[in-house]
Formats: structure tokens, C-alpha cells, sequence
């Protein structure tokens, strides 16, 4: 049986559509189930419609600061919808240890730089200040600490002499586009054992390739 997904957005649905793309393979272990918005305006609600997706507007604004109130309207659509594994794309909205808690092991999110380095703000402007020759995009699970749950899944990217944040940013989300897929697939294949602060994937082979950044 397919793993009933629900994801999570807040703007414009980049990694959102992405999924959405993947899991339309015929061997994909999971179904987008529902595309969850806590803004009504919000430019992914209409691409996840115009993808035949369902779409539950869930507006956080309403319940200003009362994070548990909002959760609780939250989980009432992800009952109905019975959701098994939650992804955050692009979702601006923090959760309250209890609602993580609840969601534990079966919610991930993406980041665009290489955690742990590089977690919250601007990463793309943290990774060209502190001069790292690589970076890219981490899928993990979340965890009550912003960006600092168990790792499933990475994907690098050189960081050019001449990059700004901008071009950054733009080459990760690449990554992430291919990335966040892959993760779900192998979360929803039940591949991925959480084990203290690591993830194990079970069957994982890891490249032999070695990046070097700058090539010489």
C-alpha cells in the first residue's frame, strides 16, 4: 500500500511541485494525498490544483502567536486526509515540541546547505561568508531543534569563486528538486531507521567518487 503523503507549503511550491512530479512514477512507493497551505494566496496553491492535487487552506494568521491552536485545525485535515508521512516545502511556520513529537519519525523537511553547517537564515549568505568550496541541500527528519533532526539524504554543489547568493541558491535548488523525491521513496519503502541522532538506510551504497572543489 502506498504511503499517504501530505505536504506542507507557505509560497510558491518549488520542492512541492517536485514531489509531486515523483511521485507520479509508476513503482513510487507514496501518494500526495493533500497540499496543505497556511496561506490562502500562496502561488503553490494554485500549481498543486493545477496538478489535481487536493488543497486545504489552513490559515495560520487567525491564530497569531497560539501555535498549538493551529496545530490543532492542522491535524484535524491530516486525520481526515490519513496521513502517514508529512513533507515540509517551503512551510513557515514553526511547530511546537508536541506536534513534533507527534509527528515524530514520519516528517521531514528540506534545507539548502549541507547540515549541520549553515542551519536557519540565509544559508546561501552563511555558506559565501564563511568561504566553503562546496555546499547543497539536506532532507531530514524534523525534530524540535530547527534544522537539527536525523539526516536521510544530501546533495552537493560547488560554490563558485563568483557566486552570490542568488546564483547559490539557484544551483541547490537543483538539488533539492532531485533530492526530496529520493528521500520520500525511501522513507515510504520503510528503508530509513532512525537511530539516535542518525539515520540508517538499509540496502544505501555510497559513491566511490570523490568532488574535489576547485578542480585543479
Amino acid at each position: 500500500m502506498r504511503r499517504r503523503v501530505a505536504i506542507l507549503i507557505s509560497g510558491r511550491g518549488s520542492n512541492m511541485t517536485a514531489l509531486i512530479e515523483g511521485a507520479r512514477a509508476y513503482d513510487f512507493p507514496a501518494e500526495i494525498s493533500v497540499v496543505v497551505s497556511n496561506k490562502a494566496n500562496a502561488a503553490g496553491v494554485a500549481k498543486a490544483r493545477a496538478a489535481g492535487i487536493p488543497v486545504e487552506i489552513v490559515e495560520s494568521r487567525p491564530f497569531g502567536k497560539d501555535r498549538a491552536a493551529f496545530e490543532k485545525a492542522l491535524q484535524i485535515v491530516l486525520d481526515q486526509r490519513s496521513i502517514d508521512l508529512v513533507c515540509l516545502a517551503g512551510f513557515m511556520r514553526l511547530f511546537t515540541p508536541e506536534f513534533v513529537q507527534r509527528w515524530h519519525g514520519r516528517m521531514l523537511n528540506i534545507h539548502p546547505s549541507l547540515l549541520p553547517s549553515f542551519p536557519g537564515l540565509d544559508p546561501h549568505g552563511q555558506a559565501l561568508k564563511a568561504g566553503v568550496k562546496v555546499s547543497g541541500a539536506t532532507v531530514h527528519f524534523v525534530t524540535p531543534d530547527t534544522d537539527a533532526g536525523p539526516i536521510v539524504i544530501q546533495g552537493v554543489v560547488a560554490v563558485k569563486d563568483d557566486d552570490t547568493a542568488e546564483t547559490l541558491s539557484a544551483r541547490i535548488l537543483a538539488v533539492e528538486h532531485r533530492i526530496y523525491p529520493a528521500a520520500v521513496r525511501l522513507v515510504a519503502d520503510m528503508r530509513v531507521r532512525i537511530d539516535g541522532d542518525r539515520c540508517v538506510t538499509e540496502g544505501a551504497v555510497a559513491p566511490d567518487t570523490i568532488m574535489i572543489a576547485p578542480g585543479a
